[in-house]
This record gives structure tokens, C-alpha cells and sequence, in this order.
């Protein structure tokens, strides 16, 4: 489970890293640093997995997963729509 956080980390680093050069240079805000909450959700959730030696069943865990996707597709939809605005 904990080698699965690591690639995951790193494709959402690399999302925020594209919302920050597009806020950067089109001078639109894109709340970039609230990628950093499911990076955050699903690390505290996969540990709390890996302490407890399971991959799923766990309430706690259950819950951070569903808020951090819920949360990652809001950002990302976002972000979508306000790239590919009036293009």
C-alpha cells in the first residue's frame, strides 16, 4: 500500500506544479496550494492502512480516501474548466 502513495504523490505534485506556472502566466487564480490537502488525505489514510494491515475496512481511512478523491476531482474539474474556458 505504501508503494502505491509514492507514484500517487508524484502525479499530484506534478498537477499542482501545472496549476501553479498556469496561475503564474495567465494571471488567473487556481488555488494550487489546496492540492496539497489530498496529497495530505490520502498519505494519513494509506498509513493509517498500512498500520492497521489492511487495504480496506477501516472507518477513519474509508473516510480520508472519499474526501481526498471527492476533493482531488472538484480541484481538477476546476482546473479543467478553467484552462479550456473560452478556447
Amino acid at each position: 500500500m505504501l508503494y502505491v502513495w509514492f507514484p500517487l504523490a508524484l502525479l499530484l505534485v506534478f498537477l499542482l506544479l501545472i496549476a501553479r506556472f498556469y496561475e503564474r502566466f495567465a494571471s488567473e487564480r487556481t488555488f494550487f496550494s489546496l492540492f496539497a490537502f489530498p496529497i495530505l488525505f490520502f498519505g494519513v489514510a494509506i498509513m493509517r492502512y498500512a498500520s492497521l494491515n489492511r487495504i480496506a475496512g477501516d472507518p477513519l481511512a474509508d473516510v480520508l480516501m472519499a474526501a481526498g478523491g471527492i476533493m482531488l476531482m472538484a480541484l481538477c474539474s476546476f482546473l479543467y474548466l478553467l484552462m479550456t474556458r473560452n478556447r
